[in-house]
């Protein structure tokens, strides 16, 4: 009976497995699932993969030599988007394009046209259903959010009616890079940024707007150099956490924070990770607003108490994504993608 318990409660302990995927050295950016079943990832070798099963096996859709798929979403089944992170970044890549589109559930992908300056390169989207009443039923406003680059420039790139026409501007002026967009509602949200292009001279930033983009302020900025924000994650809309990244080479700085607000990203304080120089942060994701993960080079952390304590977990290597959906039922699920994909269900 101990025996069958203590079993009982280490599978529980192993709340994320790894899922099998084809072999890619480096760090995969991001994951997008639909419902259970139906999800797709992206790769810096010009690689989509789809799978219909939730992850027990993948399809590869696209292979684009030339291209780095940075971020992608997907609005239902058939509709989504993929973003590319640009030229002039990594080595080996071509492709100038920084959005590409399907209508068919990833089985063809095309460049979206977009109105406004050149989009060098693009980190992240994000989706808002916004609903409303259309001649007596509930329908919804799909609008698209899609931010970008890691090294610069700032640009934005917005969609306002599902994908179908889209316009870009740049924020070149509130900040250098863009890594990380999540908008509650049309108007309302927040980006993950750096004030410079050379991460000597940066520090860590993140802007809020309420007029859907126009606009940002700053809410919060460390007083560190070497350092960017990189992704976000809002379990309600008054708390949220950042990761902040740091690139100091000085060995001896070992302390990795992240940013937390508690009064829906007005204020942000400063909380401690782990002291390790070589936990640089990537990937957030919280299930409520206790209990949450983050994705470092070399392993994750787990919290339960808001970010107070924290435990490593298997993540993977620089897991860049956690993705937390809840199910029909209430239970929730999660993906997390970096150098591996692995699925949690909690």
């Amino acid at each position: 009976m101990i025996s069958i318990i203590s079993s009982k409660l280490f599978a529980q302990e192993q709340s994320w497995k790894k899922l099998t995927t084809a072999t890619y050295a480096g760090k995969q950016d991001d994951i997008s699932f639909v419902d259970k079943d139906n999800g797709w990832y992206v790769n810096g070798f010009g690689k989509i993969y789809h799978t219909s099963n939730g992850g027990e096996t993948w399809e590869k859709q696209l292979e684009q030599k030339g291209t780095f798929f940075r971020t992608i979403a997907f609005i239902d089944k058939n509709t989504g988007f993929a973003g590319t992170v640009g030229t002039d970044y990594f080595p080996n890549v071509t492709d100038s394009i920084p959005l590409y589109g399907t209508r068919d559930g990833g089985k063809t992908w095309k460049p979206v046209d977009y109105k406004g300056p050149y989009v060098k390169g693009l980190c992240a989207i994000d989706v808002v259903k916004e609903q409303y009443i259309n001649h007596g039923k509930i329908d919804y406003k799909i609008h698209i959010y899609a931010v970008g680059r890691v090294g610069s420039p700032a640009n934005m790139m917005v969609s306002h009616d599902g994908g179908a026409t889209w316009t870009s501007n740049s924020m070149n002026k509130d900040c250098k890079m863009l890594l990380d967009i999540k908008m509650f509602d049309k108007n309302n949200g927040f980006v993950c940024a750096a004030t410079d292009e050379d991460i000597e001279k940066s520090n860590a930033l993140i802007l809020k707007t309420s007029d859907a983009g126009k606009t940002w302020k700053k809410v919060y900025q460390s007083n560190r150099l070497f350092e960017g924000t990189w992704k976000a994650s809002f379990p309600t809309k008054q708390v949220g956490y950042v990761t902040i990244q740091s690139y100091n080479p000085d060995t001896k700085v070992k302390q990795q924070r992240i940013a937390k607000t508690t009064d829906g990203g007005e204020t942000w304080k400063e909380i401690n990770l782990v002291e390790d120089a070589n936990a640089r942060e990537f990937g957030i994701g919280f299930i409520d607003e206790n209990h949450g993960f983050v994705g470092t080079m070399n392993t994750g952390y787990e919290t339960k108490d808001g970010g107070k304590t924290w435990k490593k977990v298997n993540l993977g290597m620089a897991c860049n994504k956690i993705k937390i959906y809840k199910d029909a039922n209430g239970k929730f699920y999660g993906y997390a993608i970096g150098v591996d994909v692995m699925k949690g269900e909690f």
